[in-house]
């Protein structure tokens, strides 16, 4: 077993040194360097830059992320490398590698024109490990409004673009490189290979972070953490929270109970699917309906944000109603995963914070109970692999994300009991509807939307003012990023004609077609 220290309430495995920091400038980009080393199967951890750990030793190598801003500028992010550079193999991407240009001996300047979207390496440095087994023609993407005019002291050119003279160096004497392109985004075909090169072939770091890895290493920690003393977990039915009570399970047996909270805002009939679903896993589940606490707590509340905190707040007064009944209780567990935790951060600017997350956070004062995450460094694609090595029902794991503040954000404006009764019914024949057409499997979350607008309609002879909902569809392998789903005409057709025919109070239905970014998932 390998100790461990809480740091800033993320575990830090000390036993684990094949691992990468990622410094985050502020791009919208980051979070996917972050898919992508994992997918090489390296452990890696997002810091904000002006936030690093405070020890960095155990990370074998350091990429820079991007940025919003321009080095140029005066109130652009300044990081201390100093126990970085020359000491630990560093790739410096777009904004990260005009620092180093700008700051040490090169030259920055705005360019003729904002070098966005596909270009292609024009050349590359012959026998360069960074671009082994990459061709000239290769695809890239560019996201900046500067560029290097002049390397930085040492510096040497190792590709270029018909457009970029300085797409990529090395600094001679160091084991460090900067890319102005994003390897990490799809549309540089060859960024998973560059990033392997620079990761296993120059850094050495191994490839080790598998699921079967994290769950043996993850069982043996919570052994440690946790010790003799009991856990209470808020079961939600989800995935997450699934993996994580099973992961508890396993590391400590019968001091883990799990509890389902009825908040009010679950989806319809689920309060009791989910505690059924749980029959014979060998949990111990209690179910606690505490629906007219939150929707009192809720009443005359339009604000996303306050919502969120209310129902955050709540949750934890419950949990904490629960835990004083359950004698020895010291640990509250949750599912929170990574991009909870990234959308939760804000660095001063960079990785503003997109929304609040229930289950981050710290805990009141008068709370006694200390915060397990088992899962708070997986990403949602992670989590369902890990959950596949625990022997999870693949039904289950297969179940589309639902947000934690539930229907409360998927209601635009104040939230009434009447209000939650509309979007429950309205979703459940949505929902249900894709698992009839066959496309449940092919939507990785889909959910309906009631809109805070009345508008009119002709139902029979009479003219109707009553509500619209939005149905929302999307892909996405992690949550990060996601694409609308393009589905058939004929299935929103029926769903639309559905949902009016027997959903008393609403007369109109919108299909949303927004990707991710610039919107997010949830309408809130």
């Amino acid at each position: 077993m390998c100790p461990l220290v809480l740091y800033n309430r993320i575990v830090v495995f000390l036993g684990m040194e094949e691992k990468v920091l990622i410094l985050d400038f502020g791009s919208q980009y980051t979070q996917l360097i972050a898919r992508r080393v994992r997918e090489l199967f390296i452990y890696c951890e997002i810091h904000p830059y002006n936030n690093p750990p405070a020890d960095i030793s155990p990370f074998k190598a350091v990429i820079l992320s991007g940025s919003p801003f321009s080095v140029r500028a005066e109130d652009a992010p300044h990081p201390d490398l100093t126990e970085i550079r020359g000491k630990k193999p560093l790739l410096a991407v777009c904004y990260g590698a005009q620092y180093l240009a700008h700051f040490s001996g090169g030259k920055v300047s705005p360019s003729a024109t904002r070098e966005y979207g596909r270009a292609n390496l024009s050349s590359i440095t012959p026998k360069s490990d960074l671009f082994e087994g990459i061709e000239v023609g290769s695809q890239v993407w560019m996201s900046h409004s500067d560029t290097i005019k002049e390397l930085p002291t040492n510096g040497k050119r190792l590709a270029s673009t018909a457009d970029v003279e300085n797409a990529a160096y090395a600094i001679e004497g160091e084991t460090t490189y900067a890319i102005q392109f994003h390897p990490e985004v799809y549309h540089s075909t060859d960024g998973k290979q560059l990033l392997e090169n620079f990761l296993v072939h120059i850094a050495k770091v191994k490839q080790d972070w598998t699921p079967d890895s994290f769950v043996s290493m993850t069982v043996e920690n919570l052994k440690t953490q946790v010790g003799d003393e009991k856990v209470i977990l808020g079961l939600s039915g989800g995935v997450d929270s699934t993996v994580a009570a099973v992961l508890l399970h396993q590391a400590i047996g019968d001091q883990l109970t799990c509890i389902f909270v009825n908040n009010g805002l679950l989806r319809k009939d689920e309060f009791s699917s989910v505690l059924e679903q749980y029959h014979g896993m060998g949990l111990n589940v209690k179910g606690v309906d505490a629906s007219k606490r939150f929707l009192d707590q809720l009443a005359g509340v339009s604000d996303p944000e306050k919502k969120r905190k209310i129902i955050g707040n709540t949750f934890i007064d419950v949990f904490d109603d629960e835990s004083k009944k359950i004698e020895g209780a010291t640990w509250l567990a949750q599912g929170t995963i990574y991009p909870d935790v990234i959308e939760s951060i804000s660095v001063n600017g960079p990785s503003a914070t997109i929304k609040s997350h229930h289950n981050v956070g710290g805990l009141p004062d008068y709370m006694k109970l200390k915060i397990v995450e088992p899962l708070r460094m997986l990403f949602k694609d992670e989590v369902r692999r890990v959950g596949k090595s625990l022997g999870i029902d693949p039904e289950l794991l297969g179940r589309h994300p639902f947000p934690g503040p539930g229907l409360a954000i998927r209601i635009l404006g104040d939230i009434t009991p009447e209000k939650v009764s509309m979007l429950q019914e309205v979703d459940a024949i949505y929902i249900q509807g894709l698992k009839d057409a066959g496309l449940y499997n092919d939507v990785w979350q889909a959910g309906a939307i009631l809109l805070p607008v009345n508008s009119v309609g002709v139902m029979g002879d009479e003219r109707t003012y009553e509500k619209c909902v939005a149905l929302r569809a999307v892909t996405s392998t992690d949550g990060m990023t996601a694409d609308w789903v393009n589905l058939p005409y004929e299935f929103l057709q029926k769903t639309s004609n559905d949902i009016i025919n027997k959903v008393k109070g609403v007369n109109r239905v919108v299909y949303d077609i927004s990707s991710k970014p610039p919107a997010t998932i949830e309408w809130e």
